[in-house]
């Protein structure tokens, strides 16, 4: 922030993993800063800075994609709320990713994805997403490859790079499923208080249980009782031998 190395750039597209919740960055000697055109971020959290120093660099039609700690999506502390608000009503968000915790080595912090569009209406006018976000809820994708570090595999990361290019029209097979990704409209975010959280727009996927009749239900669990029941009689007759056999009785 303080030796900004590319004053001048204007990128058609940014990748970036800054570092998450970063308290001294120096913002008290950044007070007014031309990069802070949403709002003055946060002097002991930098994730709102990383935000707005990106889009600064944005070229008119350029795109980013920031990797952020959750906090981002919902927090109203010090400004960040308001900040993230007038995010949203520039019409800057293009998409919202939630990850799955345990992809990190060094931090098992759940974290998101931020995609920024500076122009909706630019280069992709035919897809007519204008004023709104999309949002991907990727927490149950992944596998875990060791007792601490979830990885995704090459299909996880095509089913939510697809989604994402299809809701853009690419292709045009975008559609709504529930529990994985919204296409929600910038009053919808609104009538959510401006926070960004995937699951807050998906929704929750049905399980095949949930949609039997009630009677059915009521069939299966009996039947699964019968089953536990039994095998906790066996055990219990085992129980009694083995200490019957030690003298003892029950």
């Amino acid at each position: 922030f303080m030796d900004n190395q590319h004053k001048g750039l204007k990128a058609d597209f940014i990748m970036a993993n800054p570092p998450f919740n970063v308290r001294d960055w120096g913002g008290d000697k950044l007070a007014k800063d031309k990069r802070w055109q949403y709002g003055m971020p946060p002097k002991n959290n930098a994730n709102f800075a990383w935000i707005q120093h990106m889009i600064h660099h944005l070229s008119p039609q350029g795109f980013a994609g920031i990797v952020l700690a959750n906090g981002s999506m919902s927090s109203n502390t010090n400004n960040e709320g308001a900040i993230r608000k007038k995010l949203i009503c520039a019409d800057l968000v293009d998409c919202m990713i939630a990850l799955p915790g345990q992809l990190f080595f060094n931090t098992q912090i759940p974290a998101c994805i931020w995609i920024l569009a500076k122009d909706k209406s630019g280069e992709f006018k035919k897809r007519q997403r204008k004023n709104e976000i999309l949002f991907l809820d990727a927490r149950n994708l992944g596998v875990m490859v060791s007792r601490v570090q979830k990885v995704f595999e090459s299909g996880d990361i095509k089913k939510i790079a697809s989604t994402y290019h299809h809701w853009r029209n690419i292709g045009g097979k975008y559609r709504d499923i529930v529990g994985f990704c919204k296409s929600s409209t910038l009053e919808e975010v609104k009538s959510n208080d401006y926070v960004l959280n995937p699951g807050r727009y998906v929704g929750i996927a049905k399980n095949k249980e949930r949609g039997l009749p009630y009677q059915k239900k009521m069939d299966n669990l009996a039947q699964q009782l019968k089953v536990d029941f039994n095998k906790s009689n066996k055990l219990k007759k085992q129980i009694q031998k083995s200490l019957s056999d030690l003298g003892f009785s029950i």
